[in-house]
């Protein structure tokens, strides 16, 4: 293990520019603000309580020309404002485990408390720091606020010194520029290092093979930092695997056995700051199948299962661009509440007005909305699909058995969607956002619905849209 001061992270980051050819940012970054919380309730209220202001030891890796956002994307939105004349200096939207949990039947008759951050470069003066969140109408409302003062004598300015050093993958530029993605590893051994790095390594290279990362792919730097386990692997309780991570990493999230996240923000945010950062996905050293992604927090992906490139890039949409699952067929934890509000998501509606759908301009004059596709056949191949995959993970079968049935299940539904009028066309399409009836997704196929490979225009579109937020370009650098 290589350990090293933060203070010469900055010299590190001003080489590994210089060597990609960038010249060094003509004005210092201010320094990274961190705002550690307590998130609190049940599926009828919340609380909010602070625990703490954090320095971090790099500075600011984000666009400061792009400090508001403009995406509405997101549960919730953080707002920085000045304390005396109110003026909004800074706001990213974002959503929570906590919010994902609310809609659990636990949530119904157990309190939880989940810790979360936000975190904004440093201002010279106190700041207000609101936390906004959606209503039924989609408005944003301040839930809770609290002044921070950056310069008090109680905000956490040591650290201490690096556990890890951070890998390049991908170097295009200074942060200021770029989108800075940070891979985390959990469940590597000291022995299984390189390994953690060589699976980095081969699905950043993936992600820049799909659109829109593809012609996008110099608008990001990609680095990659680990600490090593005592155990291979993450728990995995619904076998009866426990393993101490240093993330905390594990399936059976809210009892999906499929799902992947860690509820320890505060060891995710502790190794992260280390390396530059705006978007996380970590790599479990796991084969099965599993991973899960949260809008503005991570994302995960089993880094050895057959579908890795897939967990990667579609969990990565998620966190990245907020979009959401187009799927219906497989179970989930969440609960419907039967209503059919539209969707914050830019990739899934209600379909209240078609005249106004959100995605008209990638529709073609004359195409039926709701839009016909196959669903019935889908839907019946479907329910006898799904009864085997559970009786597979029921009977805790080889991953082999399950990655046979998921391709499958996939050539099923090329076959099936190759014979439809209206494949590769934008439309509104039934069946979205885990439910039959009530939602539409914008094509037929994309990696947001099945295991497919690519995006769809739609998507493909609302990613744009988040990495112009945090990059700059070529002609402004």
């Amino acid at each position: 293990m290589i350990l090293f001061c933060p203070r010469f992270i900055r010299p590190l980051l001003a080489a590994l520019a210089l060597a990609a050819g960038m010249a060094p940012a003509a004005a210092a970054a201010p320094a990274t603000v961190r705002l550690d919380y307590q998130h609190s309730g049940n599926a009828l209220a919340e609380q909010y309580a602070i625990e703490r202001v954090v320095i971090e030891p790099l500075p600011w890796a984000g666009n400061p020309a792009r400090n508001l956002d403009d995406s509405d994307r997101g549960v919730n939105r953080v707002e920085v404002v000045d304390v005396k004349n109110g003026d909004l200096l800074y706001s990213r939207g974002f959503s929570t485990i906590f919010g994902e949990w609310r809609s659990t039947d636990e949530a119904k008759s157990v309190t939880r408390a989940f810790q979360e951050s936000v975190r904004f470069p440093k201002f010279d003066k106190p700041v207000r720091v609101r936390i906004l969140k959606r209503d039924e109408r989609n408005a944003f409302s301040v839930v809770w606020s609290v002044d921070v003062d950056a310069d008090a004598p109680d905000v956490v300015r040591k650290l201490p010194p690096a556990p890890a050093k951070p890998i390049p993958i991908r170097v295009s530029g200074a942060s200021a520029d770029k989108v800075d993605l940070l891979i985390l590893g959990d469940g590597y051994t000291q022995a299984e290092m390189a390994k953690f790095e060589a699976s980095a390594r081969s699905l950043a290279e993936h992600l820049f093979t799909v659109s829109p990362f593809r012609e996008r792919a110099r608008d990001f730097n990609v680095w990659a930092l680990a600490l090593p386990t005592q155990e291979s692997g993450v728990s995995r309780p619904s076998t009866g695997v426990h393993h101490a991570s240093p993330l905390g990493t594990r399936y059976d999230i809210f009892g999906s056995e499929r799902y992947v996240l860690t509820v320890d923000n505060r060891a995710l945010r502790e190794l992260a700051q280390y390396a530059p950062y705006e978007f996380i996905e970590i790599l479990v050293n796991n084969d099965t199948y599993g991973g899960g992604g949260i809008f503005g927090q991570f994302s995960t992906a089993a880094a050895n299962s057959d579908w890795a490139n897939y967990l990667f890039v579609h969990e990565f949409g998620h966190h990245f661009a907020g979009l959401a699952d187009e799927y219906y067929t497989s179970p989930v934890a969440y609960q419907s509440n039967g209503e059919r509000q539209e969707p914050w998501e830019p990739n899934a509606t209600a379909l209240r007005d078609p005249a106004r759908l959100k995605w008209q301009k990638h529709v073609k004059a004359g195409t039926a909305l709701p839009t016909p596709w196959p669903k019935q056949a889908y839907d019946d191949y479907a329910r006898a699909y799904q009864k085997r995959r559970a009786e597979l993970r029921a009977a805790n079968r080889p991953e082999a058995e399950m990655s046979a049935l998921f391709k499958a299940d996939l050539a099923h539904t090329r076959a099936l969607f190759a014979q439809a009028p209206h494949q590769h066309e934008a439309g509104a399409f039934e069946g979205a956002n885990y439910e039959s009836n009530g939602y539409y997704r914008p094509e037929m196929q994309c990696i947001m619905f099945d295991r497919s490979e690519q995006f769809c225009s739609v998507c493909r579109e609302a990613i744009g849209t988040i990495i112009d937020l945090y990059s700059r370009p070529a002609a402004q650098q």
